[in-house]
């Protein structure tokens, strides 16, 4: 596990937790390209926003509250958002963790196959499933699960029944695959559609039944995953922006805060390392 670069003393910033924290003393961030888990104490209101990633929020103490665009505010300890659904949050201020899980992955496909709703209430009998071993990692992290190890348990304390037969498609699964290995993320629909030698028409109609989204909207979502690794790395948003293939800090900036409500400047404080993907992809 790689501990990642941490600001200067001083530097650190006032502000919320991606999807819904804030105000947190000292976060811990494990990432890996195509998600996270943040941990600590949250609070504070996210305004709308849409991302790819399953939202998984748990917490130890109080209640986290949702709500869909337009809809009313909803609360639980546990809560999960299925991709690309709008929608705002709050923590507020409990301690616990917050977990993106890759929708491609293995997990990430069983988690969707339990969820009826675009946000979901988890009943108190899966929470307490891993909210146990949440409490030993944030308490007495030598005596408790390693990160990655935690976040299986934890996504899979809201699977249900065995996992799902679905596969992806032959040929969305070789341009998944091509994307997660690739170092240039500047990468077109034309040559993804060559690549399997489709249509640029057929292959984006192919895309986005499979995976919901289009595939330029997907691209964007990768690289910015490929960011926030690069922003815990770096502690600079210009370096993070060339490194993970945007113009600039800026577009980066606006990509951020289209997808999580919030700057990225929230990952410039804290205690960050960098670790294997807990999951495996679904081929």
């Amino acid at each position: 596990m790689a501990v990642l670069n941490k600001p200067a003393a001083g530097t650190e910033r006032q502000g919320v937790w991606l999807s819904g924290a804030a105000a947190l003393a000292a976060p811990r961030w494990y990432l890996w390209e195509g998600g996270f888990l943040v941990v600590g104490q949250a609070g504070g209101e996210v305004p709308a926003h849409a991302h790819h990633a399953i939202q998984l929020f748990v917490a130890l103490d109080g209640v986290a509250t949702i709500r869909a665009a337009g809809g009313a505010w909803r609360e639980g300890q546990a809560i999960i958002v299925r991709p690309d659904v709008e929608h705002s949050f709050n923590a507020q201020g409990s301690t616990g963790a917050m977990i993106f899980v890759d929708p491609e992955s293995s997990e990430g496909v069983w988690l969707q196959s339990a969820l009826t709703a675009d946000l979901t209430i988890a009943p108190r009998a899966r929470v307490q499933a891993c909210s146990g071993e949440l409490r030993t990692f944030l308490e007495r992290p030598l005596e408790g699960l390693d990160a990655g190890s935690l976040v299986r348990h934890c996504v899979l304390a809201f699977c249900a029944g065995s996992p799902p037969s679905r596969r992806f498609d032959p040929r969305v699964a070789t341009i998944l695959r091509r994307i997660r290995e690739a170092d240039d993320l500047r990468y077109a629909l034309e040559a993804a559609a060559g690549l399997v030698h489709l249509s640029p028409g057929r292959f984006a109609h192919l895309f986005k039944e499979q995976l919901g989204l289009p595939f330029r909207r997907y691209m964007l979502w990768r690289k910015l995953t490929r960011a926030m690794l690069a922003i815990g790395r770096e502690a600079n948003l210009a370096a993070a922006a060339q490194a993970s293939d945007f113009a600039d800090a800026a577009h980066l900036t606006r990509t951020f805060n289209q997808m999580f409500g919030i700057p990225p400047s929230v990952l410039m404080r804290g205690d960050f390392f960098e670790i294997p993907s807990p999951f495996a992809p679904a081929s």
